[in-house]
């Protein structure tokens, strides 16, 4: 019974370094690169947006954020739609998956993946399936940083 259970385990060995041998090499370097090129651009997009909102619009610094993060959502669910956005992120990979564009898609694509199930349960309980985790993990998040903080200000002023 033993010879079966070596001979078992000697041809998953020969399998494996089989397909090791067959399978590609990952480009991580031209990956990296292209990840950062697209991801930057996004985020130089942002910072022009930013400026516009500023310059023509009469907003500060500190509050031009939140309309410029809409606009780069907006602009994202409507590449989603028009099917450029995943064309895109095929080429950038995780170039396009960090900034805030990315969560659009992301949650976008959910919707418009299950829109023939309905919009109650198909698009928004779909969307949200993918969202959940993610607002979830931020808030728990947000919430240990601030307990943090306050830990770090207490202790710093005593």
């Amino acid at each position: 019974m033993k010879s079966n259970s070596n001979n078992s385990n000697i041809e998953k060995q020969k399998y494996k370094e089989f397909a090791q041998q067959r399978e590609p090499k990952r480009p991580v370097l031209k990956n990296c690169i292209k990840a950062f090129i697209v991801g930057g651009s996004i985020c130089a997009f942002g910072q022009i947006i930013q400026y516009f909102y500023i310059n023509y619009f009469g907003y500060t610094e500190k509050n031009a954020g939140d309309p410029t993060a809409a606009t780069l959502i907006i602009i994202s669910i409507i590449l989603t739609g028009l099917g450029v956005y995943d064309d895109i992120a095929q080429w950038a990979g995780a170039g396009t998956a960090v900034p805030i564009t990315g969560f659009a898609n992301t949650i976008s694509s959910a919707a418009i993946e299950h829109r023939s199930e309905g919009y109650v349960l198909g698009v928004g309980g779909n969307m949200f399936k993918v969202a959940g985790p993610v607002i979830v993990f931020g808030t728990v998040s947000a919430f240990a940083v601030a307990i943090v903080k306050m830990l770090i200000n207490y202790l710093g002023g005593m």
